[in-house]
């Protein structure tokens, strides 16, 4: 016989609670939907700030690229330990960031904390359907692993022949650091070609957003940017130590907290509309 978890008691008559939470989960959509309203929940308008915030930072530093590159160029060849300067704050920025991740929170998006026993809500599910649902996971991810590393090392190529210096891989990075919001709110090719996951609540590789962010520092050798490199590498291994010893956290088959019905964020609303509005045209 499978190995089933049953947790769910029947709430009303003849519909169990799971049932009711998914049949509500398909109205307040369809009301929503109809009424063309994007709910502004607090974890939305937080990363829409964020988004802003990354815009500007994006912005200030491709100016200072444009108009200041040999700057650029000559802070990434300098020692890091010496006169500080707007990158070391942009370095203390990009740190922050990933020891955030390290640290549980409850003002994290459930992306992120769905791999926290405290917020995992057991539902019933079949082992095997959650192997199999593992198993196409990690395929996925392999394949987001290979492209990504297939696509940087034209970088990195082009870094080690002197067509590109440190100072643009920096500019690479800060475009990363932007990107990271873009496929989180518009549009994510990883998810929608290869991962096919539905919502970053539910993504496999959601946290390996830093180790894609810094992979170009791989090919810098200094203090400023492998200390971001391998940093990210921690977060990412963190990441994936717990997803092999808890899968049923990442899977809304076995975790009830991401399923739709659950969902406080709502930070796909965006991204929704913009694939539905695709779609029609």
């Amino acid at each position: 016989m499978p190995n089933t978890h049953r947790t769910d008691q029947p709430a009303g008559p003849g519909l169990s609670k799971e049932a009711e939470d998914r049949l509500r989960d398909l109205k307040d959509a369809a009301e929503r939907k109809a009424a063309g309203v994007i709910r502004k929940t607090a974890q939305l308008q937080f990363y829409l700030l964020k988004f802003a915030f990354r815009i500007a930072i994006f912005l200030s530093v491709f100016i200072l690229y444009l108009t200041h590159r040999a700057a650029l160029i000559h802070f990434m060849q300098e020692p890091f330990f010496g006169k500080i300067s707007p990158f070391h704050f942009l370095w203390a920025l990009f740190m922050a960031l990933m020891i955030i991740h390290l640290i549980p929170s409850n003002r994290l998006t459930m992306a992120i904390r769905k791999a926290q026993s405290r917020t995992y809500q057991p539902a019933e599910y079949e082992e095997l359907a959650l192997l199999r649902h593992v198993q196409q996971m990690n395929i996925g991810a392999w394949k987001v692993l290979l492209v990504w590393l297939s696509f940087n090392a034209i970088f990195a190529a082009l870094y080690l022949a002197d067509v590109i210096q440190a100072g643009d891989l920096l500019m690479l990075t800060v475009f990363y650091y932007l990107c990271d919001y873009i496929c989180i709110l518009i549009y994510c090719p990883f998810q929608t070609l290869l991962m096919k996951n539905k919502c970053c609540v539910n993504c496999r590789i959601y946290d390996w957003g830093h180790f894609m962010m810094f992979t170009p520092m791989l090919f810098i050798k200094n203090f400023f940017s492998w200390s971001l490199f391998f940093t990210s590498l921690v977060v990412m291994i963190h990441w994936e130590i717990v997803y092999a010893r808890h899968p049923e956290r990442f899977w809304e088959g076995s975790n009830a907290t991401l399923r739709c019905a659950s969902c406080k964020d709502e930070t796909c609303q965006l991204k929704r509309r913009l694939a539905a509005a695709a779609h029609r045209q």
